[in-house]
């Protein structure tokens, strides 16, 4: 308790004395975060690899390019941002001169996730230390090689009083909340986010979360077919599937249910080879507890393919499930997890009502022309994608998605729909499809429909 205290009330002295608020000292701080992340990067890479078994290319595109592409964007506009804005004048005050000046918010808390240890840490440490605020850090214990790596490195680089970094489990974490901040940014699990607003209430502090939800697939069936399960395949098991907006259910008519199937046991062959076990493009699940809680869910039910699983290494093969029942326990809570449960529908308006019928999901995937669907995150004809900074998720509900990037000064239009990418986005794609580097060294390989 008591070190908490300090910790959080030297990083509100070190806001109090008004070093953070100049431009010039908040670009200084992104340039030095930009060089910790370039001069750090095998480290990082090695770190990600040992909690998660990343690749160096995927835990390269992201993890890394993300910060760094963010931290470009961020000292290009944040003169432009935290410039003084003028107030449009009407006739009693045309005559006045008035401004909107942007103010920090003083103390922020940033509660990292484990599935993306670096970029859900670094990516709103970003827009926090831009907007002027001292920042109190708490990446996850579960990624304890990335935690403790961000734990080292990071006071090498940053202001040590403004930018603190908080290690350990959950007492740590709680102590932190009985702590008063101006704002908090969590990313995780709905039950903690739960405890979390719950603290910030005792103080009105403003929330940011990042939760889950099941976020469904619904595949017409005289949709392309190759297309729409390769999208699928890669948002579903990058990361082994743990990913907040991968997908995590499909919903298609019966007659079209094995297509899907082979479609995607083609797929995964393709970005994994004969043995995905040995490929180094396919990840591991986290620890031991999230494994056996994923292993749990294939219990009683029917698997097409894939099922394999290796506690010693936290390994589960990409498995896809047919005939899955809307009561089943792998329907109940969000997989996370290299588990792929399709669930039959007699169309669209059923595909509507069933996803309706729960709690919002955080995205929802469309391979469609129909355009009835809609929800928080709409990705219409595209697998698992955030394409640009700007473009951003709003979902609601027990899902709350607000922008993390920026959510502590200024407030920036969220697209709401993300349509099929043009042609040439679509081949700028294929540098992300696994085996990573195999379409880079291979030119005359072709990638297949994306």
């Amino acid at each position: 308790m008591e070190r908490m205290q300090q910790v959080v009330g030297r990083a509100r002295a070190a806001f109090s004395s008004g070093r953070c608020r100049s431009l010039e000292f908040r670009l200084q701080q992104l340039k030095n975060l930009e060089r910790m992340v370039q001069e750090k990067e095998k480290e990082i890479l090695a770190a990600l690899q040992s909690d998660l078994h990343k690749c160096g290319h995927n835990a390269y595109s992201h993890e890394i390019l993300g910060v760094l592409v963010e931290l470009a964007l961020v000292m290009e506009k944040l003169p432009s941002w935290a410039a003084p804005q003028p107030v449009k004048k009407n006739l009693l005050t045309m005559r006045d001169e008035a401004y909107i000046y942007p103010e920090p918010l003083g103390g922020v808390l940033v509660i990292g996730a484990w599935n993306y240890p670096f970029a859900l840490i670094v990516q709103p440490l970003i827009g926090a230390i831009a907007a002027g605020n001292a920042v109190v850090v708490k990446p996850s214990e579960v990624s304890e090689h990335t935690s403790q790596l961000i734990a080292d490195i990071l006071p090498q680089y940053l202001d040590q009083e403004l930018y603190p970094v908080v290690t350990g489990g959950v007492p740590e974490t709680t102590e932190l909340l009985k702590q008063r901040f101006d704002h908090i940014l969590y990313t995780g699990n709905t039950a903690v986010g739960k405890i979390v607003m719950a603290a910030a209430a005792k103080h009105l502090t403003p929330v940011t979360l990042e939760l889950g939800g099941k976020s469904p697939c619904y595949i017409d069936k005289d949709c392309d077919l190759a297309v729409a399960c390769r999208r699928i395949t890669w948002g579903k098991y990058m990361n082994c599937g743990q990913t907040c907006i991968a997908p995590d259910y499909i919903l298609c008519e019966p007659s079209i249910q094995s297509q899907v199937v082979e479609n995607i046991k083609a797929t995964l062959q393709e970005f994994y080879g004969e043995d995905v076990k040995k490929s180094p493009d396919y990840e591991r699940i986290v620890n031991k507890r999230h494994f056996r809680r994923i292993v749990s869910l294939l219990e009683g039910q029917k698997i097409a393919h894939g099922g394999e699983t290796d506690e010693a290494s936290c390994f589960i093969a990409p498995t896809i499930l047919t005939d899955v029942s809307a009561e089943s326990k792998v329907m109940e809570e969000e997989i996370f997890g290299p588990v792929l449960p399709i669930v039959s529908v007699k169309g669209v308006d059923e595909a509507i009502e069933f996803i309706n019928s729960r709690e919002k999901p955080l995205a929802l995937y469309v391979f469609s022309n129909d355009k009835k669907v809609g929800q928080g995150s709409v990705w219409l004809d595209a697998g698992c994608s955030r394409p640009r900074p700007s473009s951003v998720l709003g979902p609601v509900g027990c899902c709350l998605w607000v922008d993390c990037s920026f959510c502590v000064l200024w407030v920036r239009h969220i697209p709401k729909v993300a349509r099929a990418p043009q042609a040439h986005a679509r081949r700028a794609l294929v540098l992300f499809l696994s085996p990573y580097l195999g379409w880079v060294l291979l030119p005359h390989k072709s990638p297949g429909p994306i």
